[in-house]
């Protein structure tokens, strides 16, 4: 039997992806902050949604809010809203941002290579728990919104926006896509994060400028922007989930806006992990700073958006504004015509269908003034439709709000019984008038012929 040599030693054990994502783990939840975050995500928004929903005031002016009395399901949708807005373009680089930055802060990127001993294997799991952790707070958010909603309110049906009433499954099942969509932009917005974080190092910039790139993304969104410009930013996928509450489902917006968040995450993730595996960690005073590191973490983006942008314009019918008079009579008269309805059986009218009600909508901006078409609170609509066995028509005007988004609310400006304020008796207790009130959504890429 042969002897093993005194100075032999057993091979080191390989650390594999899989043990570096769950010690990466371990690191980012003994951050008070991220416990922190992580308990907020899955707590506030259920207590928000049933607080807001007990009271006499709703958010109307947000999307769904109006609805927060009637149905259980408005709530997840106006906590996306305000999540979409602002929460989820803020968190998900902040988290990501700090992952990589603060091994630079602490100096223990040597004691990690020693036990890893690869590069590539820490930027997988780096990466894989940061986005983890992304997604842990996005769920929490859905669950606690949905929870919350249909405690304090109940499982009933919705009004889409285009004034349908849609089943409980239905609006369940639509509230769960819209919420898986806007997986994507997170995604795209924390892999931004992880580019700041790898590129700039230790500067607190590394943290800070993702999160106000995100930030500056999602207020471009609200200007009046090219169509082709707007679906190149990744944040567009975070409004573009209302489609799906429209007749048809605008669903080519949506899919494009997740097919660009996705091409940012690539976009993003490529340039870090060649930073991150070229990097030199023998240098302690490393600071990302190196005129190499900022043209791959910082130009990236801006050839992203000319790339999505270009792409955008090319394949789609994206044309100016999107906005256009033709589409906002459409979308007004169906939106009319499906709440008059509603409308007729809360009063307990005879029935009538929107075949026969032959709604149409004459929509003015600025008085007729300029040309009709682009967002503002400058369009003016009368509304038409006629009765069975009635011979003058029935007319009811409307001040409309449309966003750049494609996004409008109606205000009804008479007459008063048919679109003014009064209380309705629905079987979950008064409620305001259907027609008074109401949200709208135009297809942007509607490729409907001008005129």
């Amino acid at each position: 039997m042969t002897a093993t040599a005194p100075d032999a030693r057993p091979a080191p054990h390989r650390v594999t992806v899989v043990r570096g994502y769950r010690f990466e783990l371990v690191k980012l939840f003994s951050q008070w902050r991220v416990r922190l975050l992580v308990l907020a995500c899955w707590v506030v928004p259920a207590l928000f949604v049933a607080g807001v929903s007990r009271q006499s005031t709703l958010p109307s002016d947000t999307l769904f809010g109006r609805w927060m009395h009637t149905t259980g399901w408005a709530g997840p949708l106006v906590t996306l809203g305000f999540a979409g807005a602002w929460a989820l373009p803020l968190l998900a680089p902040v988290v990501a941002g700090d992952v990589f930055a603060a091994e630079d802060r602490l100096g223990t990127w040597r004691h990690l290579l020693v036990a890893v001993r690869s590069p590539r294997r820490i930027f997988a799991a780096k990466t894989l728990a940061a986005t983890s952790v992304v997604l842990l707070l996005v769920t929490g958010t859905a669950c606690s919104g949905t929870v919350g909603g249909l405690l304090a309110v109940g499982d009933r049906p919705l009004v889409a926006l285009d004034g349908r009433l849609l089943t409980p499954a239905d609006a369940g099942g639509k509230v769960l896509l819209a919420w898986v969509c806007v997986l994507a932009p997170t995604l795209a917005l924390a892999a931004l994060g992880i580019l700041g974080s790898v590129a700039l190092g230790r500067s607190p910039t590394g943290l800070l400028l993702p999160a106000l790139a995100a930030l500056t993304m999602q207020v471009a969104q609200t200007l009046p922007l090219p169509v082709a410009v707007r679906l190149a930013l990744p944040g567009y996928a975070f409004t573009a989930w209302d489609g799906l509450f429209a007749s048809p489902a605008q669903t080519e917006p949506l899919l494009i806006g997740v097919a660009v968040s996705l091409v940012w995450a690539v976009g993003a993730i490529v340039p870090a992990y060649v930073l991150f595996v070229r990097r030199d960690f023998t240098d302690a005073a490393y600071d990302g700073a190196g005129r190499r590191t900022l043209a791959l973490g910082l130009l990236p983006p801006v050839a992203l958006i000319a790339l999505t942008a270009a792409l955008v314009g090319s394949t789609t019918a994206a044309e100016g504004s999107g906005v256009r008079q033709d589409k906002v009579q459409r979308s007004l008269a169906t939106a009319f015509a499906h709440l008059y309805r509603l409308q007729t059986a809360q009063l307990h009218r005879p029935p009538v269908t929107e075949a026969r009600l032959r709604t149409t909508a004459a929509c003015a901006k600025s008085a007729d003034r300029g040309p009709q078409e682009g967002p503002g609170n400058d369009w003016r609509c009368v509304v038409t439709w006629r009765l069975p066995g009635v011979q003058v028509a029935g007319t009811a005007v409307y001040q409309l709000d449309v966003g750049s988004d494609g996004r409008f609310v109606a205000d009804g400006d008479g007459p008063k019984e048919v679109n003014g304020y009064f209380p309705v008796r629905t079987p979950t207790g008064d409620a305001p008038n259907p027609l008074w009130q109401f949200d709208g959504q135009i297809d942007l890429l509607d490729t409907a012929p001008k005129g």
